[in-house]
């Protein structure tokens, strides 16, 4: 019986060594046999050309409005209403918050009242200034009560004419207990609620003017001296994803900021494609310099660590060649490339780590083979 089971392991670790041996074989047979050949089609290919690159000082801030309002209070008062809050579309002259107006339409009232009596006082004393002026003439009076009339007169005119600037004060002060705005535009901050007690000077609410955006940012003190008002600006902002914005220099700050030892740079947006938010982080670059040189797109880079690659394509077979690459345009999101390939080299898009040095490529000129896709098909040539 022990023979027996002696017997049949035997058989089975030489059965075992059998398929190992076989199956080594089959991965070392796969491993040497050829690369399939692949159908190229025409869009599949990239030409190495030298194209414009721009580059120049990076600038990083925020979308900021060019018009906008911190509304304070005026005058002391309880707030009554906010008619308005936070995203509200606003017109000009429309009412935002009401303020109490109690205490101050009772010294206008105070204010006309005084401006009453100072008037007829002021005509009571020109009246008799004439009268004077009459008895004087024919001898009946004294000069000494003429000038004493003269100066009643004179003081009624300046009695009237303070409590006439007291009445305009009070009306001024009661038109300010309704904050209205002061451009077509959006609130975007509310300070207050009703009820609240509004000093002089208390922030009430903050509109701003979505379509004057601009991005306000700021650049290396050591690199101001390449930008200059007019230049184009190519930037992205934080929340718009993928999508490039243009503009240009519209201002720089004669002075840097003796802390972060930056200058503030004023951009504005050269077409109609802007945020309607504000705040939000902004990043570009002005483009101070423009050259021209080979720029390759990220759709033909095979990256690996951080090492780059292409397959340039040469007499109808893949060569992998490793690059140096330089700086990217911001505009287009290009490569500069500074060594590696020549103006005229064709090169694969989408290039795959599964494709091998000397595989072979058949180009299709015209129409795809039937149910193949137009990129890098893996196929037998023809």
């Amino acid at each position: 019986m022990l023979h027996r089971l002696f017997i049949a392991l035997a058989l089975a670790t030489s059965v075992t060594a059998c398929d190992q041996f076989s199956g080594k074989g089959d991965a070392k047979k796969a491993a040497n046999s050829p690369a399939p050949t692949l159908l190229i089609a025409p869009e599949d290919v990239f030409t190495v050309e030298a194209r414009p690159l721009v580059s120049g000082p990076v600038m990083t801030g925020s979308i900021q409005p060019e018009r906008k309002a911190d509304l304070r209070a005026e005058v002391s008062a309880v707030v009554l209403q906010v008619l308005k809050d936070n995203g509200d579309v606003v017109r000009r002259g429309d009412l935002l918050a009401r303020l109490d107006p109690t205490a101050i339409r009772d010294n206008l009232q105070s204010a006309q009242d005084n401006t009453r009596n100072a008037a007829q006082s002021l005509d009571q004393a020109e009246r008799n200034l004439q009268r004077l002026r009459t008895l004087r003439a024919s001898g009946m009076t004294s000069l000494q009560a003429l000038d004493d009339a003269e100066v009643r007169r004179n003081g009624a005119t300046s009695e009237l004419s303070a409590s006439q600037a007291r009445a305009v004060l009070a009306g001024q002060q009661l038109e300010r207990t309704l904050v209205r705005a002061p451009f077509d535009g959006v609130v975007s901050e509310r300070k207050v609620s009703a009820g609240d007690t509004a000093a002089v000077g208390k922030e009430l609410l903050k509109v701003i003017d979505p379509a004057s955006m601009r991005f306000a940012g700021r650049v290396s003190a050591d690199k101001i001296g390449v930008v200059a008002v007019g230049q184009p600006v190519s930037f992205r902002i934080n929340g718009y994803a993928g999508q490039a914005f243009r503009g240009k220099v519209t201002r720089v700050d004669p002075s840097a900021n003796e802390v972060t030892r930056q200058v503030e740079v004023l951009v504005s947006f050269v077409d109609a494609m802007q945020p309607r938010v504000s705040g939000l982080y902004a990043e570009g670059t002005i483009e101070s310099a423009s050259a021209q040189a080979l720029t390759l797109p990220e759709s033909v880079l095979l990256r690996t660590g951080d090492k780059s690659s292409v397959w340039r394509i040469r007499a109808n077979a893949l060569n992998q060649v490793e690059l140096a690459l330089g700086a990217r345009d911001p505009r287009t999101g290009d490569y500069e490339v500074r060594s590696g390939l020549s103006e005229g080299d064709l090169v694969l898009r989408n290039p795959s780590p599964s494709f091998k040095e000397g595989q072979l490529i058949n180009r299709v000129t015209a129409t795809h083979p039937p149910g193949t896709a137009p990129s890098a098909v893996v196929g037998k040539g023809t």
